[in-house]
């Protein structure tokens, strides 16, 4: 196996110490520019993550800012829009990209928590790491260094003295074959010498034991301390290597753990867009726009050219029009008038309309005094909830002084109580509305029949049938009072009973209605009421006439057994050629 000790150059004979050392540093400089190269690199994989995390962020936030800015607003024309199917479809797929977006942010908090944050405490723990180990290596390399230079402090000493005993013995020789020179001067030349010989003696034993240690921490450097610091350095090398496997493995898992929810939320997308119907789509329109008008009847020739008795205020079209309609309503059966031109000429009154929505075609006009009235009681119910709340909290202070004074709740109750009264007064303005209004529009059984039937009725039958006043020249249009006695409508309407008299003699006569569809039962419904069917839980029924905004839909078992069923609790499939199913707009 391969170590970072092999760097060195370890030869089996002799080698010279400085060499070696020589070797060695430029080794070691090279490994300290790897390690620190290989510290740049975890860091420049670092920023990257955190690069692509800040991508993902601003990412999701833009997608969460393109959800949100088409999601519908508060008003009434969104309300509206919400009831057709691709309004909703589109609205899943908003939510549903919403809950995408958040799936981006998933991967950028994971990429920072799995990967950036690792990284970052692992780099700290990789410079410490490596700063230690060329610390001891610098140290050891100082060490080997210093004994090196002692050593060769030793040897030159060594040598000085070597050199220095070879002059004394030279002189004491010299001196010693003068015959010229004195005794003293030759034992004094002697003893020098013996001295020297004996230094150099000394500097020969320090200079061979410093040798030998030198020799061992030598050894010791390049065979233990030295390879162990690189085998540090190398296991720090491929831990470092490791670790950014793992993070770039981590960094796919990032991604791949957020697919199964990515594409649910594409599902979910799909399913939105296969749930659009564009049938029911078009219902909801005819619904929304139904005037409750009848068709107008035809305008019967006037024959000026023959001779008739008439006066001069006959010769006019209006009062031959008068005449005219005069003389159909005697022949036309009660209740019956003449219908309206309305829905072929534009309607000059712009804007918000007045107060009681008379601008507005009869059954658009009754869903608008419905609607408002509804917001009218609920706003009565929150006023009664809060006054019922502060007369509680007035009957604690009563009890509890202490707890704060009965008197300063009376002014609240005050203004409560003259809401009420406004809102009160409001709704039964409304009430008011709504009844004149349901008493001028024909039963549903009526116009549900005659609508049924129009294709199959002759002109003069058509024309009969018409409950409307022609349209006045300047736009609007007035509502003629039916000649028979209608009943007043309440103002949450209840299905059709057999208790009036009207309803039962009608409701015998007429003929036999024609199937327009099926349906199927949800949910099980009693049938209390008279006018109504019990039915059970998917039981299949025909549908004989639709909803016509009331909330019932009536419904046949068999030839004897028929009556009115929440239209919330069975799902209905019309036949789209079925001539019971014709709506007029």
């Amino acid at each position: 196996m391969f170590h970072f000790s092999r760097l060195v150059d370890l030869r089996t004979g002799p080698q010279i110490p400085r060499r070696s050392n020589l070797t060695f540093t430029d080794q070691f400089d090279n490994l300290e520019k790897h390690t620190q190269w290989g510290i740049e690199f975890v860091e420049k994989y670092t920023k990257f993550v955190k690069e692509r995390s800040e991508i993902e962020t601003n990412y999701a936030k833009q997608i969460r800012n393109l959800s949100k800015k088409y999601q519908p607003k508060k008003n009434s024309r969104e309300e509206d829009e919400s009831k057709y199917t691709f309004c909703r479809a589109f609205l899943t797929s908003l939510n549903e990209l919403n809950d995408y977006a958040g799936q981006h942010e998933v991967i950028a908090e994971n990429l920072t928590s799995q990967i950036i944050t690792e990284l970052s405490r692992y780099l700290l723990e990789l410079k410490t790491e490596r700063k230690t180990s060329f610390h001891d290596g610098r140290k050891a390399q100082q060490h080997i260094e210093s004994s090196w230079k002692q050593l060769e402090s030793c040897k030159r000493k060594f040598e000085r003295d070597c050199k220095e005993a070879d002059r004394a013995q030279q002189y004491f020789e010299k001196m010693d074959a003068d015959i010229n020179v004195t005794k003293a001067d030759v034992e004094k030349a002697r003893q020098q010498a013996q001295m020297r010989h004996q230094m150099a003696s000394d500097s020969k034993g320090d200079y061979s034991s410093y040798l030998q240690k030198f020799n061992q921490e030598q050894n010791e450097h390049y065979f233990t301390v030295i390879p162990n610091i690189f085998q540090k350095l190398q296991d720090m090398e491929e831990k470092r290597i490791d670790r950014l496997g793992v993070c770039m493995k981590t960094f796919a898992d990032v991604d791949r753990q957020v697919l199964p929810i990515v594409g649910k939320c594409l599902d979910g997308m799909t399913k939105a867009a296969e749930s659009i119907e564009p049938t029911t789509d078009s219902k909801q329109v005819v619904e929304s726009f139904k005037s409750g008008f009848e068709p107008p009847g035809d305008v019967d020739f006037e024959d000026y050219g023959q001779a008739m008795k008439r006066t001069v205020s006959e010769t006019s079209l209006s009062n031959s029009r008068e005449a005219k309609e005069a003389k159909e309503a005697k022949e036309r059966p009660a209740g019956k008038s003449k219908g309206k031109l309305w829905p072929f000429i534009k309607n000059k009154n712009k804007g918000s309309g007045p107060e009681d929505f008379s601008h507005l075609p009869p059954e658009q006009r009754r869903k608008k005094l419905q609607g408002k009235l509804d917001d009218l009681n609920k706003d009565i119910q929150k006023e009664m909830d809060q006054r019922d709340a502060l007369t509680k909290m007035k009957d604690v202070y009563v009890k509890n002084p202490q707890m704060g004074d009965p008197a300063s709740v009376d002014p609240r109750l005050s203004e409560i109580g003259q809401n009420i009264e406004k809102l009160q007064f409001e709704a039964q303005k409304f009430e008011g509305w709504l009844a004149e209004v349901e008493e001028k529009m024909p039963s549903k059984s009526d116009t549900n029949r005659r609508s049924g039937l129009y294709e199959n009725q002759n002109n003069t039958t058509v024309s009969n049938n018409c409950a409307q006043d022609r349209e006045s020249p300047d736009g609007s249009y007035t509502e003629e009072q039916n000649s028979e006695t209608q009943v007043k409508a309440n103002i949450n309407p209840l299905p059709p009973t057999s208790s009036t008299p009207d309803f039962d003699d009608e409701f015998d006569d007429e003929e036999t209605l024609p199937t327009i569809g099926t349906c199927k039962a949800l949910y099980p419904f009693e049938g209390h009421n008279e006018g109504t069917i019990s039915v059970a839980e998917g039981e299949l029924l025909y549908v004989i006439e639709e909803d016509k905004g009331d909330g019932w839909t009536r419904v046949r078992r068999n030839e004897e057994e028929e009556g009115y069923v929440p239209t919330s609790y069975v799902e209905v499939f019309l036949e789209t050629n079925a001539k019971g199913a014709m709506t007029y707009i």
